[in-house]
């Protein structure tokens, strides 16, 4: 099976060692995605706009292997927060509401930065290929 990697070139990623997101085969797996912008950029500010900006982030990456919106099964979110469940929600649903995923929201005690509200994870099968 071809395996195929994408980085964005975070901080984390190199000191971590680990990338965006990988495809296997017609899978594809996008890390924990945080509303990070360029450097000596401000962190968007509310639950809401930091999730849409998690989730350009991995679609972006999502994009760059091969697959489309459509194609995400699975998403999970963290927040730091159960008061912004309904903004992350409704951020999810402006992303992904055309074909809707299985989907999880956890409230953890902290993210990385303390400036951020929400995480995203995304797992997508690409439509029409072996196997999916």
């Amino acid at each position: 099976m071809e395996r195929h990697s994408v980085g964005t070139g975070n901080r984390f990623e190199v000191r971590y060692g680990y990338c965006r997101a990988v495809r296997a085969g017609a899978s594809i797996f996008i890390s924990g995605t945080a509303p990070v912008l360029p450097p000596g950029e401000p962190v968007v500010a509310g639950a809401h706009a930091q999730m849409l900006r998690c989730g350009a982030i991995a679609l972006d990456a999502l994009i760059e292997l091969g697959g489309q919106p459509g194609d995400v099964v699975r998403t999970r979110m963290y927040v730091v927060d159960a008061a912004d469940a309904d903004d992350v929600g409704r951020a999810h649903a402006e992303l992904f509401g055309g074909n809707p995923p299985a989907s999880t929201m956890v409230v953890v005690a902290a993210l990385l930065d303390p400036e951020w509200r929400v995480e995203l994870e995304v797992d997508a099968v690409i439509s029409g290929e072996a196997g999916s």
